[in-house]
């Protein structure tokens, strides 16, 4: 799922193209994709961009009028670039939004249709889309901290809620928590001091790492390849590889569609993370240690 960092270079490439343009119409090839009904789609077509706006993973087209197009590419969704008048009609095509110099396609892999686009009036009713999460690039410690900590949940699930923190998902909580020399099951009103100071130092510079990185990316050309496994990650979609501060392999917890990447030796003092489908397969056997793991396979 685009995250904020990607969000953010959509959003850069798309202001290169769209602001102060009209909005020749929008072509829907799904009828599952449009999620209102009011006020009608139609009205969209011969306004102008006035801005574009971030809220939390999803991308708010402003248009003349105080309308509001936002779209929600969700795990599979993602935008193109094309001519004017791109086709529609092929496979995992969901809709064109046609302007005098290209179109704005969204497309969706797969059969789960999860994409959605919402157009809504007033600012009242784009900010009723946001999760409510806060903004991490502007957030102070304290802030951070009392987000975070607003309930006992382990650091995963706290930096991933929408409800909590705005824009942030598997991909970049990974990457943080790495950062930070934290483990994704630390719970968030067991940390130290010192620890909420790593957390958010951590959270920072990884977001503004990968939002600079990406947005000087999409400058230069329209991010048709947006990828939850970006060259120059630490661990997240590297299981198996070396981590590149102590070396040891990156370990993975799966749960649902989604893994957690990790170093043991790194965020957990050594300790190995029960899988929840190995280690009910294991039981007793499963590993607790790296030395244990190490034996296991062989090393």
């Amino acid at each position: 799922m685009p995250e904020l960092p990607d969000v953010a270079a959509y959003i850069a490439a798309l202001e290169l193209r769209i602001p102060g343009q009209p909005l020749d119409g929008v072509r829907l090839a799904s009828p599952f994709l449009l999620r209102t009904v009011n006020p009608p789609l139609a009205d969209a077509a011969g306004r102008v961009v006035r801005e574009l706006r971030r809220v939390g993973k999803r991308i708010a087209i402003g248009l003349e009028g105080d309308l509001w197009l936002v779209l929600h590419p969700m795990i599979a969704g993602r935008l193109h670039w094309r001519p004017p008048g791109a086709k529609v009609a092929r496979r995992g095509n969901l809709a064109a939004f046609d302007f005098p110099r290209g179109s704005l396609t969204l497309t969706e892999a797969g059969t789960r249709h999860r994409a959605s686009l919402h157009f809504v009036a007033g600012e009242a009713e784009l900010r009723a889309l946001d999760g409510g999460g806060i903004d991490v690039p502007t957030a102070d410690p304290a802030s951070f901290r009392a987000a975070l900590a607003v309930e006992n949940h382990t650091l995963k699930r706290a930096l991933t809620d929408p409800r909590l923190v705005s824009g942030i998902g598997n991909a970049y909580s990974d990457e943080i928590l790495h950062a930070a020399l934290l483990s994704p099951l630390a719970l968030t009103q067991k940390l130290t001091p010192d620890e909420w100071e790593r957390l958010f130092e951590a959270t920072q510079t990884t977001l503004r790492l990968w939002i600079e990185r990406l947005r000087a990316e999409a400058l230069r050309q329209f991010p048709e390849k947006v990828t939850a496994f970006r060259e120059g990650m630490a661990v997240h979609g590297r299981y198996g590889q070396r981590c590149p501060r102590c070396g040891e392999k990156v370990l993975r917890i799966r749960y649902a569609d989604n893994e957690t990447n990790y170093c043991a030796r790194c965020q957990t003092g050594g300790k190995v993370l029960a899988d929840r489908g190995l280690s009910r397969l294991l039981g007793k056997d499963w590993p607790r240690t790296l030395e244990e793991l190490e034996s296991i396979m062989g090393r």
